[in-house]
């Protein structure tokens, strides 16, 4: 439940709210409440995921609380709305260790606002359980860092979505990625799986962040005549591009269009894109029908609360994931009896965690060792539809083969019209 309402925080300028402090919650052994602090995009361009994602994480500190807390202590949980912006983070994340004194820390949603607080953690010696990153730790070697991410390196993001285009023939390649962290870090994945496979590179560029209209750059793709044309984008680019590629075309030699496109796995965005979703293959955590009893028992609590709260309904890509951070920090921090830092860090590394996303198993980057990402193709998708996306029907899981639901359909301007 949150107790307070918002707060100004400072010259960060971010609201901050303390969700999960329930009253008359009995203090077993004397001591105050475990304080677990985070900031969330809540405004701005990661705002909608982030506020879902939120809610998972409130829903967490409930539960926990409803069992008597952790270690007898009440569980307390502060966040901040950093708007998705990196400037504001490393602010943030000052406040909440100096001024809110919290004992355990949570990142922001997504790499490039995760980036600048990774050197400020690990020179405060902090524990720091990642959201969603993406080899933001590569070069920190923070050894207090547990992402909560499926995926671990480029070649699990990309693997079967360049499988998808060498299989029916491709050659050639475009690369179109966002000029920031997160997107250059999978580009160069891609380059790299490009130079192991003999493919030729014949569009290799980046955007800048504030790119609104993309149909220059879309009408460039297509000129290169690339039979795959692998994009790494965060939602609002990626809105952008989809409805560009629809406009223009890429061309009828193109094989596989997709990749790493951030935001197609959000509810709104695909109900708004619609049918031009059709044939792309992109990256995915859950889709319904996999074998992941956890994530739809949770499902089940999620959905009702996000529609009352006008959050993502089906919030099948970040919030089983965020759950899964406080049940990692509730199973470490119940085994070692301790909220130090490096006793539960210690724990998380040797350790496989039960989670309702599976078993979380990390390397020694605190990367999953175990990783499960999806690639999946949208085909049959009709506009205007949020149910259709309830089950798995209109996304069809080609990698890996444990979650395999059908096969891939190319070149891209047949898949646009496969059922």
């Amino acid at each position: 439940m949150q107790t307070n309402r918002r707060k100004l925080l400072g010259a960060a300028g971010a609201g901050a709210l303390v969700a999960g402090a329930t009253p008359g919650l009995a203090l077993a052994d004397g001591h105050g409440a475990i304080k677990i602090g985070m900031s969330m995009p809540q405004s701005g361009p990661l705002g909608a995921g982030g506020q879902a994602a939120l809610l998972a994480l409130r829903m967490w500190v409930e539960d926990v609380n409803a069992k008597g807390g952790l270690l007898g202590r009440k569980v307390t949980f502060t966040y901040y709305d950093d708007q998705g912006n990196p400037a504001k983070t490393p602010g943030i994340y000052t406040k909440l260790l100096d001024v809110d004194k919290v004992d355990l820390l949570i990142a922001p949603y997504a790499t490039v606002p995760t980036a600048p607080i990774l050197p400020l953690v690990k020179q405060r010696g902090k524990l720091l359980m990642g959201n969603f990153s993406f080899q933001v730790n590569a070069k920190i070697k923070h050894d207090m860092w547990f992402n909560n991410a499926p995926w671990n390196n480029a070649d699990g993001w990309s693997k079967g979505f360049f499988d998808s285009g060498v299989k029916a023939g491709a050659k050639t390649v475009a690369i179109l990625a966002s000029d920031q962290e997160f997107a250059q870090n999978l580009a160069d994945g891609a380059r790299e799986i490009v130079k192991q496979r003999g493919l030729k590179l014949v569009y290799n560029e980046n955007y800048p962040p504030t790119t609104k209209d993309f149909t220059s750059i879309i009408r460039g793709v297509r000129a290169s005549q690339a039979e795959i044309v692998f994009v790494a984008s965060y939602p609002g680019d990626s809105v952008g591009i989809v409805n560009a590629a629809n406009e223009i075309g890429l061309g009828s030699q193109v094989q596989a269009f997709g990749g790493a496109m951030v935001g197609l796995q959000f509810t709104p965005i695909a109900v708004n894109l619609g049918s031009k979703l059709n044939g792309i293959i992109n990256y995915h955590t859950y889709v319904p029908g996999m074998d992941m009893a956890g994530t739809e028992a949770f499902l089940k609590r999620y959905t009702p609360r996000a529609i009352e709260e006008k959050l993502d309904p089906l919030g099948y890509y970040l919030p089983p994931f965020n759950y899964a951070i406080g049940q990692m920090l509730e199973q470490a921090i119940t085994a070692t009896k301790s909220i130090e830092d490096k006793k539960i860090a210690a724990y998380l590394r040797s350790n496989t965690m039960d989670t309702i996303v599976g078993p979380i198993k990390y390397d020694s980057n605190g990367e999953r060792a175990n990783e499960r990402l999806v690639t999946m193709q949208f085909r049959d998708v009709a506009d205007k539809d949020l149910e259709q996306f309830r089950t798995g029907k209109k996304q069809v899981i080609l990698d890996p083969a444990r979650d395999k639901t059908g096969s891939v359909v190319t070149p891209y301007a047949k898949a646009k019209t496969a059922k």
